[in-house]
C-alpha cells in the first residue's frame, strides 16, 4: 500500500511531515507533495492519476478545497485533514460537508 499526502501550501508541510513520520514507523510507503486545488490544479490532477497511490491524505486550511477536489477525481480513499488557520472552522466545515457522491473521511483539526 502507498499513501500520498497532499498539502495545499508550503506552510502546511510541517503537519504533513508528522503524518509521514508516523506512516514510516509502520513501514507504509508514502510521499508528500505540495499541490493546491486553486493554484496548481494540473499538479493535483497528475498526482491523483498516479496508479501507485492507494490512499490520499489531503491536508488544507482555510477553504480546504483539496480533499473534495481529489475525491471528485478518484475512487480511491481520501482522508481530509482540516488545518488550523484562524479558528479552523472554515477548513473543518469544508472537509465534513461534502456533497453527495464525493466521499471524504474526515479527522479533527491538525490531526
Amino acid at each position: 500500500m502507498k499513501v500520498t499526502i497532499l498539502v495545499g501550501s508550503k506552510s502546511d508541510i510541517e503537519v504533513a511531515e508528522k503524518a509521514r513520520a508516523r506512516l514510516v514507523e509502520f513501514r507504509i510507503p508514502c510521499e508528500v507533495h505540495v499541490a493546491s486545488a486553486h493554484r496548481t490544479p494540473e499538479k493535483v490532477e497528475r498526482l491523483v492519476r498516479d496508479p501507485s497511490t492507494d490512499v490520499f491524505i489531503c491536508m488544507a486550511g482555510m477553504s480546504a478545497a483539496l480533499p473534495g477536489v481529489v475525491a471528485s477525481r478518484t475512487l480511491k480513499p481520501v482522508i481530509g485533514v482540516p488545518l488550523h488557520r484562524g479558528l479552523g472552522f472554515d477548513s473543518l466545515l469544508s472537509v465534513v460537508q461534502m456533497p453527495p457522491g464525493i466521499p471524504v473521511a474526515s479527522v479533527g483539526l491538525d490531526a
